[in-house]
C-alpha cells in the first residue's frame, strides 16, 4: 500500500513539472490604451477615450496616470471626472500569451460609463503586456439621453 502511494506521489510532482500551461498571475501590464465604443443610440454613442495606466500589485487594480476622451458627446463635460478598474491576466508561461479580463469605469457629469472587457489579449514580454488588446461590453448609467443599459461593444488597443 505504501509503494502505491509513493508512486502515485512521485506521479502527480512529474505531472506539474512537465506542464505546458502552467499560468502565472501577470502583475505588471500598462501603457497607453485607445478605446472605441461601437452602438449605443443617440447621446449614448459614438464614445472613444485614451487612457495611461498600471496595473497595481497581484489584486489587479488599475493606477490610472491619464484619461482623455476622444469623443464624448453632451454626456461627459470635457474636464474633471474620476476613472477606476482592473486587470486580471493569467499568463501561459510555455507561450508567454497573456488571457483576461478588464473592468474599467469612468465618472463625470453625473453619468458612469463602465466597460467590462471579457477578452484580453497579449504576450508577456519580462513583466509587461506588450501588443494588448480587449474586447467586451460597455454600458451607461445617468441623466435623460444619457442612460443606455443595453450599450454596445468595445475594442481597446495598447499603443
Amino acid at each position: 500500500m505504501k509503494e502505491v502511494a509513493i508512486l502515485l506521489l512521485i506521479t502527480l510532482m512529474l505531472n506539474g513539472c512537465g506542464s505546458s500551461t502552467t499560468t502565472s498571475t501577470q502583475t505588471a501590464a500598462g501603457g497607453n490604451w485607445e478605446a472605441q465604443l461601437l452602438g449605443g443610440q443617440g447621446q449614448s454613442s459614438g464614445f472613444s477615450f485614451i487612457t495611461q495606466f498600471t496595473v497595481e500589485g497581484s489584486g489587479g487594480s488599475l493606477s490610472i496616470s491619464g484619461f482623455q476622451f476622444l469623443t464624448a458627446g453632451a454626456c461627459f463635460p470635457t474636464t474633471g471626472g474620476t476613472e477606476s478598474g482592473s486587470m486580471n491576466l493569467t499568463v501561459n508561461t510555455s507561450t508567454n500569451a497573456v488571457s483576461g479580463t478588464l473592468t474599467y469605469s469612468v465618472q463625470s457629469g453625473g453619468n458612469t460609463l463602465t466597460l467590462n472587457g471579457t477578452s484580453v489579449t497579449g504576450t508577456e514580454s519580462g513583466t509587461t503586456l506588450s501588443g494588448g488588446s480587449v474586447t467586451g461590453t460597455w454600458t451607461l448609467a445617468g441623466g435623460t439621453g444619457c442612460n443606455d443599459p443595453t450599450g454596445g461593444s468595445f475594442t481597446t488597443t495598447q499603443h
